[in-house]
């Protein structure tokens, strides 16, 4: 991971709330190499990244303590970044949803990448690229290529390619 500059986020300029694509399942393939997105901002706090920490154990300093976080070439307190990646499903769920399914399920990743830190307090959104629809048992499997942007920063946050599988 190579640290970004640690200046505070630029002041928020207002945005447009996103705009949802409702895609009933049997058209899904048709909608491959469609970009939903970007999802609204999302500003992580401190408590939040405390909470994770609490649930998972991971209690890294460059996380928890303002103080040591100081002192590092970040600046400051940064997101875990499985933190940031398990807010995909709530920021996908503003750009994109299949209709006439029974049951949704995560099946996985096939690749995931932390390119820059997020600083606490900062606020992140997502695009998704739809880039591949297979047919499967009862259903189908969605490949979505997500970019996380961290506002202000020239990279992104994390990008990952979400394996998602839909059932009928």
């Amino acid at each position: 991971m190579t640290p970004e500059p640690t200046a505070p986020p630029a002041p928020a300029e207002p945005t447009a709330e996103p705009t949802l694509t409702s895609v009933p399942l049997a058209d899904l393939p048709s909608l491959v190499g469609t970009t939903f997105g970007p999802s609204s901002w999302r500003t992580i706090t401190q408590d939040e990244v405390d909470r994770f920490a609490d649930l998972t154990g991971d209690r890294n300093p460059i996380h928890l303590d303002p103080v040591h976080a100081a002192g590092t070439p970040f600046g400051g307190t940064i997101v875990h970044g499985y933190l940031t990646l398990a807010l995909v499903v709530p920021l996908m769920a503003q750009v994109v949803e299949v209709t006439g399914v029974t049951t949704g399920v995560n099946y996985g990743l096939d690749r995931l990448r932390f390119p820059a830190p997020v600083r606490v307090g900062s606020r992140i959104r997502v695009t998704s690229r739809l880039s591949d629809v297979t047919e499967v048992a009862g259903g189908y499997q969605a490949v979505f290529e997500n970019s996380f942007e961290a506002e202000g920063l020239a990279k992104p946050a994390a990008v990952a390619v979400m394996i998602v599988r839909y059932y009928a």
